[in-house]
């Protein structure tokens, strides 16, 4: 015969109005339970489950439980750890404390707005990506990403995560890109191009701009997988092409410019294309950092630069610091952004900068010389734009 506490954590959970359930008072100081357990709702890939959050001193694990489990996992865990718990609900906030001998008692009071408002929040973060799922868009369904019914597939829950991200990126910087004529927007190394589609998605379908987008790659079974897909999708201002970043001259001027994962130094040709289109807004995922490695030299940084991996990530690091900086020293805005989660892809980083419209940065530039001295540096982008830097910045 279950007691009424247990009735009652059963009665929550069944009716989803549990927003947040803290598990607390280790009943045995010499546990090895959680100091305490967080319980909330969470909207996965495959439903709504109830994740819970467990708390060691020395680090937080989580296991995420379906609703109809999830009310047995609390009470076994109230039955075996806790010594009382707080479940913060639509209704009401309920105390719940058990006494020495082991006897439950149950307190309630009006609920408080604080712990709904974050729920609300955890339930509609699906609902506000920009490529919800539920809705099926064409090209994600094309690319294996969504089912018909717009169901994400589970083993592509990470790109479409990823998708979603590139847009949001995108999103935020919409406001630099010319709103008075047709865009042109070039994505270099566009490979298999989930990323070029669904920009195209966002401006050219949802948002109803007149766009011309190019997509470049050098394997030209890819070019034309994407350009035989662009066509069934009638995706008519979208078009793809075999050829390399450095050797491409189709275009005069470019509003946007894409490069994701260009190897070493063609991630510079791809910026150095940019900066001399004009393009208002670049968006690049460098790769494969090699220049620098080979060149870097330093003293100070010894304890770095003699151990290869460390030296490995010091010069991709370095490259990107060096890149940011000359894009700033000719007027463009520079952020360096997470792109996806480290543990999916160690090319995490994104650079996206945004023309300000102001002259060059001597002050940049100095910085700039300051750190390609201190490092004993040459970077290919610097000589690649050595034609554009203003006789005003230089000493």
């Amino acid at each position: 015969m279950t007691e009424e506490w247990q009735d009652q954590i059963q009665k929550i959970v069944e009716a989803g109005e549990l927003l947040q359930g803290t598990l607390s008072q280790l009943r045995r100081k010499d546990s090895a339970a959680a100091s305490k357990t967080v319980v909330r709702p969470v909207q996965l890939k495959n439903g709504l489950h109830l994740q819970f959050e467990y708390h060691y001193s020395n680090k937080v694990t989580h296991d995420n439980v379906k609703p109809e489990l999830a009310g047995a996992r609390m009470i076994e865990l109230l039955e075996g750890d806790y010594k009382q718990a707080l479940f913060k609900t639509t209704n009401a906030d309920i105390q719940l404390l058990f006494n020495k001998k082991g006897k439950a008692t149950l307190l309630s009071k009006q609920p408080t707005g604080s712990a709904k408002a974050a729920a609300d929040l955890q339930h509609n973060r699906q609902k506000n990506r920009i490529l919800a799922e539920g809705t099926a868009a064409p090209f994600l369904v094309e690319l294996g990403i969504m089912t018909k019914d717009g169901a994400v597939h589970a083993k592509k829950q990470d790109k479409y995560r990823q998708i979603n991200r590139f847009l949001e990126m995108v999103t935020d910087v919409l406001p630099s890109l010319p709103a008075d004529k047709p865009l042109t927007i070039v994505d270099f190394g566009c490979g298999k191009s989930y990323l070029t589609f669904a920009l195209y998605h966002l401006l050219a379908v949802e948002q109803k701009r007149e766009i011309s987008i190019i997509g470049l790659d050098l394997k030209a079974d890819v070019i034309a997988f994407c350009q035989e897909l662009a066509d069934k999708l009638g995706y008519d201002k979208l078009k793809f092409l075999v050829g390399d970043i450095a050797d491409y001259e189709e275009l005069n001027e470019a509003d946007m410019v894409v490069t994701l994962h260009a190897c070493d130094t063609a991630t510079d040709a791809a910026l150095a294309k940019a900066v001399k289109w004009g393009a208002s807004v670049i968006m690049s995922v460098p790769c494969c950092q090699h220049e620098l490695f080979r060149q870097v030299d330093s003293e100070v940084l010894s304890p770095i630069l003699s151990q290869g991996l460390l030296k490995e990530r010091f010069s991709a690091l370095a490259t990107d610091a060096a890149r940011g900086t000359l894009l700033e020293v000719l007027g463009y805005k520079v952020q360096m952004l997470e792109f996806v989660d480290p543990e999916h892809t160690p090319k995490n980083l994104l650079i996206r900068a945004v023309r300000s419209g102001q002259g060059g940065s001597k002050e940049k530039w100095e910085q700039y010389e300051q750190f390609r001295s201190f490092l004993h540096i040459s970077p290919s982008l610097e000589q690649m734009l050595s034609d554009l830097w203003p006789t005003s910045i230089k000493k």
